[in-house]
């Protein structure tokens, strides 16, 4: 389909973006069901973050925005509003000009997530977790974990206070067993989620000594890359179940495409997530 004076303009705004997967999916989506529109990627260092925000929406035929590393967190604080997940959270995945104009923000990292989850058939209740990691991701993750009532939700952070100020959050809403991990080490917990941004390069270190997974626990690595990511491969090779974060990315489209005021295609791929699993997973 032409871009056209009328097509409809989306960004995925991040900081790299050439791992993104987004417009690759979208637009294929768009051009299939015929739909005017298109995502278009951005690298957007964070110090212009929101001088970059507040010039986009000034185009009226810009009407969102994907958002993702390293910016999720910090996009909270450029919203007009948010939903109650992103604000529990602490970080948006997805931006609209709403109707009165409003710039407002939305968070489905998590709901994609626990669907995902789901879909490989991988328990929650009353399973122990860690989560590494928390930024935007890791917020977004951990929100949904506490919510979905999982019976021990630990977060570490390399940057403690800001574990404990999430650890608070998720416990007052949850009223669940939530506490900040002095270390990253896996040992003792069902589900070891990694959000940290380790793994975009081939040459990074792992976030965890995956020889310290338990016998019969998960790992879920939220990166999604062409090639797996070290963490994965480590997984790989000592025979631990361990997936990428392109589930959790199915799981979010029709999410998305109803915010973004499609949602007839977001009741389709609703109904029948094949075509973009197809077309996502790595062959």
């Amino acid at each position: 389909m032409p871009i056209t004076g009328t097509t409809r303009v989306f960004m995925i705004a991040g900081d790299p973006v050439a791992q993104v997967r987004a417009p690759e999916i979208y637009n294929h989506l768009f051009e299939r069901h015929g739909i005017d529109a298109v995502l278009v990627p951005v690298k957007v260092p964070p110090a212009r973050l929101a001088d970059f925000v507040r010039n986009a929406f000034s185009a009226e035929n810009v009407n969102g925005m994907w958002v993702t590393i390293p910016h999720k967190a910090a996009m909270m604080a450029l919203m007009d509003r948010c939903d109650p997940v992103a604000q529990l959270a602490g970080a948006v995945n997805a931006v609209r000009r709403a109707d009165d104009g409003a710039i407002e923000g939305a968070l489905f990292d998590g709901i994609g997530f626990v669907k995902g989850l789901d879909h490989f058939g991988i328990p929650l209740e009353g399973r122990r977790v860690l989560v590494i990691g928390a930024g935007g991701g890791g917020q977004a993750v951990a929100a949904a974990l506490a919510l979905r009532g999982v019976g021990e939700l630990a977060i570490y952070n390399r940057s403690t206070d800001r574990a404990a100020d999430l650890c608070a959050r998720l416990a007052a809403a949850s009223g669940g067993v939530t506490r900040v991990a002095a270390s990253p080490d896996p040992a003792g917990y069902n589900l070891i989620v990694n959000c940290t941004s380790q793994g975009l390069k081939q040459d990074d270190p792992l976030p965890f000594d995956p020889k310290r997974v338990d016998a019969g626990a998960a790992v879920e690595d939220i990166i999604m890359t062409r090639e797996p990511t070290p963490l994965l491969k480590a997984c790989a090779e000592l025979g631990i179940s361990a997936h990428a974060g392109f589930e959790m990315l199915v799981q979010q489209i029709p999410e998305y495409l109803s915010f973004f005021g499609m949602p007839e295609l977001a009741r389709t791929l609703q109904d029948d997530t094949s075509e973009v699993r197809t077309l996502l997973y790595p062959k």
